[in-house]
């Protein structure tokens, strides 16, 4: 009953402390995206929130879904980021015990030979004596009358809470580097197939032409113009083929293990776009959804409580030791009431001379919430234009895209023309050559295009926090 009073009353002396208010900083962007206010096709009302939108319900192709589950559970990077969070709740929880008094039990056994008093060593036979002890107690328990341990432990929760949300990001980014990087392989993939049935093509026409040539019914010119044209398809085709090999290396470093082969069949570019609508909110919306502002805000709030701990340590500390238990010189004896034995240690300890040390403590611990503070407002613009930036992309991709291929087929007529035109005798192969190549080269630029559009849209969702529904936190 004395020890449980004791403690209650422990308790209502620690309710002090010193850590300074926290005040949010304000939002230092605009109330709403560029693309919004120039009154572009972005809805804000139509389609899901990122947050509440799976990636596996953003995707449609199954080839990228179980990419996707092999980087969750293979990459390293994520990896660590879970073995950080880890490491972190155990040092929270290692914080929080010392706000409450640590309780051990000790047992002692003393067996002790003396000579008689006053007697020669040589001459007198000696004493043994014994004693055994039993006894509970706390060891050096703070009271925390100004609340340096109770800053100290919420300095610790808010970094093991902003741990837990770099995860999460870690994650939704991994989510967008895997898509990011199976978009860019199916881009080189695509232009190499391009590029090869470009470079059969033209190798063709230049058999035709080296055919013509040797029964003199062409000139040299044309022969020359005609392995030109393969040459260059024919090193085009070289670089496709070491963007697809590189691209394939950094789709498997993302994964983390080998990219088995009985995956599914992939869909095309142009088959990739997401199904859904993304909807963007508004920028404040930003604070509540992406786990790295909310890793920097928990950041401010641990350098918040480390100013309330630096504060705290100029004033005095007060520390307990007692013990209560019973001895006795034989274990029969142990628990008689005569036996009894306790004792009671405070100390107070005030710093006197510390030669400016203190105040360099609060002054760095000033100097990191600033820090935080600075840290924390990059963080919301960062966040603001990387969705200003996604946004911008969705109103203006399908517009480029539509364009691109008004341009391919105007390409293609002119190529179909100038063929006509070329084996009519009414122009010359030079024109023809020209007409082939923009129409290689729009088709190259088509597939570019559409790889972006939905990186782009990878993009949004990264932007507005999206990923896997967040789940708790690990038991604290």
């Amino acid at each position: 009953m004395r020890i449980t009073a004791s403690l209650a009353l422990l308790t209502c002396l620690t309710a002090c402390t010193l850590t300074p208010r926290l005040d949010q900083p304000a939002l230092s962007v605009s109330a709403s995206y560029p693309a919004q206010a120039a009154g572009y096709q972005v809805s804000n009302t139509a389609g899901l929130a990122a947050t509440a939108l799976d990636w596996q319900d953003l995707f449609k192709d199954p080839r990228l879904l179980t990419l996707i589950e092999l980087a969750l559970e293979n990459n390293r990077d994520l990896r660590l980021a879970s073995l950080n969070v880890q490491a972190v709740q155990a040092q929270y929880r290692i914080q929080r015990a010392d706000r409450l008094p640590s309780v051990g039990v000790s047992a002692t056994a003393v067996r002790e030979r003396s000579r008689a008093t006053g007697q020669a060593l040589s001459t007198e036979p000696q004493e043994v004596s014994k004693q055994v002890g039993l006894s509970v107690g706390i060891t050096a328990f703070e009271l925390d009358l100004f609340g340096r341990v109770q800053s100290l432990s919420d300095a610790a929760l808010a970094r093991y809470l902003a741990s837990d949300y770099g995860r999460r990001a870690a994650q939704t980014a991994l989510v967008g580097a895997v898509a990011d990087a199976y978009f860019a392989q199916r881009l080189a993939q695509e232009q190499l197939i391009l590029a090869e049935k470009t470079v059969a093509d033209w190798e063709q026409s230049l058999h035709l032409v080296h055919l013509r040539w040797q029964a003199n019914q062409t000139s040299g010119l044309d022969l020359a113009q005609a392995q030109g044209q393969v040459a260059t398809a024919q090193a085009d085709r070289d670089a496709r083929q070491r963007a697809l090999a590189r691209a394939d290396n950094a789709l498997q470093l993302l994964v983390g293990t080998e990219i088995p082969d009985t995956l599914p069949p992939p869909l095309s570019l142009e088959s990739q776009a997401a199904y859904r609508q993304i909807q963007p909110g508004l920028p404040s919306d930003l604070l509540l959804t992406r786990a790295e502002l909310q890793q920097a805000e928990q950041l401010l709030i641990a350098a918040n409580a480390d100013v309330g701990a630096a504060r705290a340590a100029f004033f005095p500390r007060i520390s307990l030791t007692a013990s209560f238990g019973y001895a006795s010189s034989s274990l029969n004896g142990l628990f008689d009431p005569s036996g009894q034995i306790w004792s009671f240690a405070p100390q107070i300890t005030q710093p006197l001379f510390q030669f400016g040390r203190l105040r360099g403590e609060l002054r760095v611990a000033e100097l990191r919430k600033a820090e935080a503070v600075a840290q924390y407002e990059r963080a919301i613009q960062i966040a603001f234009r990387e969705v200003a930036d996604a946004l911008a992309g969705t109103a203006t991709y399908g517009r480029q895209i539509e364009a691109q291929l008004r341009a391919l087929s105007s390409a293609k007529r002119r190529s179909d023309l100038s063929t006509l035109r070329y084996r009519a005798g009414l122009e010359g192969r030079l024109e023809m050559l020209d007409a082939q190549r923009q129409l290689y080269v729009q088709r190259q630029a088509l597939l570019d295009v559409r790889r972006k559009q939905v990186s782009n849209v990878v993009a949004l969702y990264k932007a507005l926090g999206g990923g896997r529904p967040a789940q708790g936190l690990p038991g604290t």
